[in-house]
């Protein structure tokens, strides 16, 4: 499915996105590189792994896709990407959760287009999916990622030690969350009443 709010838009990962995905990649490698996920070197006596092509990792999403664990967007602006967003871990049964990844081209960051992305994904999950609660793992010292939350109300809800492997070591992340009682109405018409609110 497409999710658009005016000339944001996501839309699922595809392979022949490979050229404009590497492109934005590249030239964004310095900006993403302290945010990035990487993998911990293995144990003692085990060779890492080959690093998965383009193509490969777009099979891997798009089969956790079709298994209910995950919906991988590319997110676009003016119809070009521009950035990715991943709705993962997806849970069923008694816990009805996801979370949330993203990065966005630093050419276009602070236009409000990463707010809009994370609040269309929030609301489809809660309206659409039926899940209940939907967390944001950010590192604290990642200012920008906390503020898309904040911009969208979602709770700081504490720390979580050596959470993920980043830039090459165990890296502490806090979590933020909502739950689909505290924005009955979604919070994609609250997100964009309050840009209207700062508009000169």
């Amino acid at each position: 499915m497409t999710l658009t709010e005016g000339e944001i838009g996501l839309r699922p990962i595809k392979a022949r996105d490979q050229g404009a995905w590497r492109e934005v990649s590249i030239r964004n490698r310095e900006w993403l590189r302290r945010w990035e996920a990487t993998v911990p070197p293995p144990p003692p006596g085990r060779l890492a792994g080959p690093r998965p092509t383009f193509r490969q990792m777009v099979r891997y999403l798009r089969s956790e896709a079709s298994a209910g664990r995950m919906l991988p967007f590319v997110v676009t602006y003016r119809d070009r990407l521009v950035g990715q967003l991943t709705v993962g871990g997806i849970t069923w049964g008694s816990m009805c959760s996801a979370n949330i990844g993203y990065w966005i081209d630093e050419a276009v960051a602070g236009r409000g287009i990463m707010p809009t992305a994370v609040a269309l994904a929030t609301d489809h999950c809660f309206s659409v999916l039926g899940l209940h609660r939907v967390e944001v793992c950010i590192r604290p010292e990642n200012i920008p990622s906390r503020r898309v939350v904040e911009k969208l109300g979602f709770r700081e809800e504490g720390l979580r030690p050596r959470y993920l492997h980043i830039d090459g070591d165990w890296r502490d992340h806090l979590v933020y969350a909502l739950t689909a009682e505290e924005v009955p109405d979604g919070i994609l018409g609250r997100w964009r009443a309050g840009r209207a609110d700062h508009t000169p």
